[in-house]
């Protein structure tokens, strides 16, 4: 049953007030700081607003803005640290003079969790990327935190391995970051998340020391299994510096299709559909509805489809393949393809399986251009939940449901109501999207009435984004008082002095 309207939402709290709060405990970064910082780091490492460096606001702006431009830090002192000595040196130091860090990628982040609250220091590591080593035999990878996701790929590529995880921001995202956030992405079904093929993690801990668990074996039962502990952590447990990563082989035939349906209770027979005719060669399942593929197309991706055949289908799916042989998976696709068109009740009105590399491209340009497209149609409010496959629909509309009932759906508000994420791991993205900009009347009627919603369908409240600072007061919707108890304890016994991304995860 639909949670209704008047019972959802009641205890709103505004974004601005929860992530301004200061922490009285941490002191800033003063010039003794600075001057100390000098002799671990070359001037051009360091960026600081403080005296005698005097770095100017624009240059500080790529550290202390995130990528949607929601959320701005205080940070006065950017380092760029480039081993994980460095990084030790300078954690010991604001351990010692208890200053707040916050580790920081490629801030592509979209819940706040790289960008300072209250001017603690940014270690941004985008200085530390080096491949460590690589072997062709085994897929193991040892690189850097710093290493940018795409020059991972470009690395291995020439080996004929692919990296296990696939995301819209991989020009720019870090694997050091990837790992904090445990970043799910488009191969997620075919690969498994990272908690399954990360082999092992150099961290630097909140009082600077340096734990090695760099281990490149596949198994390895001695213990506990501590890097596991800092993959999805936010940075909240300690810094990831270097990473041990298991590579799958690079496939030899990729294809894919994509369909249009007539309405959304066709999506979850169909999946069914595919699981059972593709079997092991299905490697993604991304589903779209028909507001997020009309943007796309506004945006210029696409058409991919013919307008006529595609009428008024309410929503879209996204389907590729990986395997060994190329003429194997086409006979498998055309016989699906001519299955799901000649049935007696179809479920689908169109589609089209790419033909070339060129519209292998296209089509998956579509998905992930999504985000990119969000942006440019006003501000956003993301959530990134995860639901029952059943409600996938059912969540969004009972959102435009209720940005209509309060006066708040149209270009002097919400434009936007839309879902698209990924059905092979029950991930949603739900975006809403204010014409005019972020406001408190919006936030205030989203939230919390989204967690309540998500919590009342026995889902989370982050599927692959993380907590960082935007869900700190709605954690309890998917974690009980239990788990979150012994959350805290967990983060006591590593930083104790809660030096390490303050205010982020928990409360």
């Amino acid at each position: 049953m639909m949670l209704s309207l008047s019972t959802v939402g009641r205890r709103a709290t505004l974004w601005s007030v929860r992530t301004s709060r200061p922490f009285s405990h941490l002191n800033t970064v003063t010039t003794e700081d600075l001057a100390y910082f000098s002799k671990v780091l070359p001037p051009s490492n360091i960026l600081s607003t403080l005296p005698p460096i005097c770095t100017s606001h624009d240059d500080m702006v790529p550290y202390n803005v995130d990528w949607m431009g929601k959320y701005h830090g205080k940070a006065n002192t950017i380092l760029r640290p480039r081993t994980t000595h460095e990084v030790s040196e300078i954690v010991k130091h604001c351990a010692s003079r208890q200053i707040g860090i916050v580790p920081q990628g490629g801030n592509t982040g979209l819940v706040g969790g790289s960008i300072s609250l209250d001017k603690e220091l940014v270690l941004n590591l985008g200085a530390m990327s080096r491949v460590r080593s690589f072997d062709p035999v085994s897929g193991i990878l040892v690189a850097d935190a710093g290493c940018i996701l795409q020059s991972l790929s470009d690395h291995i590529a020439p080996h004929n391995h692919i990296m296990p995880l696939d995301l819209g921001a991989k020009g720019s995202c870090q694997i050091g970051g990837n790992i904090s956030t445990n970043a799910g992405g488009l191969r997620l079904l075919r690969y498994g998340s990272l908690h399954g093929n990360v082999l092992g993690l150099e961290v630097v801990l909140p009082d600077g020391t340096i734990l090695d668990q760099l281990s490149t074996l596949r198994k390895d039962n001695t213990g506990y299994d501590l890097k596991q502990l800092f993959i999805g952590s936010e940075g909240t447990l300690g810094i990831v510096t270097g990473v041990s990563i298991l590579t799958p082989p690079a496939p030899q035939a990729t294809n894919n299709v994509f369909l249009a349906l007539p309405h959304f209770d066709n999506v979850l027979p169909l999946y069914q559909v595919v699981k059972r005719q593709l079997g092991e060669i299905m490697s993604a399942f991304e589903y779209m509805d028909r507001t997020a593929y009309d943007m796309a197309l506004s945006h210029g991706l696409g058409p991919v489809l013919d307008a006529k055949e595609v009428g008024d289908s309410r929503c879209f799916v996204l389907i590729e393949t990986s395997g060994s042989n190329e003429e194997h998976d086409l006979d498998k696709l055309n016989t699906l393809l001519e299955s799901l068109m000649t049935a007696d009740e179809p479920l689908i009105l169109t589609g089209t399986l790419s033909q070339s590399p060129g519209q292998f491209e296209s089509l998956w340009a579509v998905r992930e251009g999504l985000t990119e497209c969000v942006q440019k149609e006003g501000k956003p409010y993301k959530y990134d939940v995860s639901v029952p496959l059943a409600d996938f629909q059912k969540v969004v509309d009972t959102v435009l449901e209720r940005m209509v009932s309060m006066g708040l759906h149209g270009d002097h508000a919400v434009s936007k109501v839309m879902g698209y994420g990924h059905i092979g791991d029950g991930n949603l993205h739900l975006n809403v999207i204010a014409k005019r900009g972020y406001s408190s009347e919006i936030e205030s009627a989203l939230e919390p009435f989204i967690y309540e919603l998500v919590a009342s369908r026995k889902g989370s409240v982050s599927a692959e984004h993380g907590i960082g600072s935007m869900k700190t007061h709605a954690l309890h919707y998917s974690k009980d008082s239990v788990n979150i108890e012994w959350m805290r304890k967990i983060k006591r016994v590593f930083d104790p002095l809660d030096i390490m991304n303050p205010g982020k995860v928990l409360s």
